[in-house]
């Protein structure tokens, strides 16, 4: 493990938070009486940050930026020895984490927000079912582009996919426990109150679980690819010049 990976999953993971929380804070403030337009903006923003970030870091570290795509990558590729292991796994996520935060904390200050863990709960079944759904497909979605050697297109798709989601889930399609995590402190339009983050990680986690096992049904030998996930990166050594 490189810390120019580590580096990489912290700065997409961050980026990708301040992307989704600053565009939020434009949006609410751009269009204070219309919440359907805020949506809209703050999911267009998003499809665009996501798919430059993944484009931009992904050829480093796969540009993971998600802890359960993470997870999925360690347990599908254990057993063809591919993927992250243990001990890589463990430094994505805290990277992943606190890139969360400190993306979070960087849209605050870009947008002059006051510093503050977010007030807005966001509970209810329906809006759990919609995280599990929203985290099944984009896990199926990843690895079934890096088993058929289609990683190249994970870009353009996993922002589609994401932008997509924002609208036909009812949690607006977090699917992260990282975003989760980070979108805790900002009391802003894109905030979850910390009361409300551990049953949405628990249910990305459901939805994660869900989305290996329709892996493992559709595409049972995905492991062999889980080092091309999200997008092909070759070794640290390759990367030298």
């Amino acid at each position: 493990m490189t810390y120019r990976r580590l580096l990489a999953e912290f700065l997409g993971t961050g980026l990708l938070v301040t992307v989704v929380v600053g565009s939020g804070i434009a949006a609410q403030r751009l269009s204070p009486d219309d919440v359907g337009l805020q949506l809209l903006e703050n999911s267009t923003a998003t499809v665009l940050g996501l798919t430059v970030l993944i484009l931009l870091f992904g050829p480093v570290s796969g540009a993971h930026f998600n802890p359960v795509v993470s997870v999925a990558d360690w347990w599908l590729g254990r057993g063809s020895g591919t993927g992250l292991a243990g001990g890589e796994l463990a430094a994505y996520v805290v990277a992943q984490c606190a890139g969360g935060i400190g993306g979070a904390v960087l849209a605050n200050a870009m947008f002059a927000v006051d510093a503050g863990m977010a007030s807005t709960e966001r509970t209810g079944g329906g809006l759990l079912l919609g995280e599990v759904v929203a985290t099944a497909g984009l896990v199926l979605l990843i690895f079934a582009l890096a088993r058929t050697g289609r990683g190249a297109l994970a870009a353009p798709a996993v922002g589609a996919y994401i932008g997509a989601a924002y609208w036909f889930t009812s949690s607006t399609s977090f699917a992260n426990p990282a975003v989760t995590v980070g979108r805790m402190f900002t009391d802003t339009f894109a905030g979850i109150a910390a009361s409300s983050a551990p049953a949405f990680v628990g249910a990305q986690l459901v939805g994660a679980a869900v989305g290996v096992l329709l892996v493992l049904v559709l595409y049972p030998s995905a492991g062999r690819a889980a080092d091309a996930v999200v997008v092909p990166h070759p070794e640290p050594t390759e990367l030298r010049a």
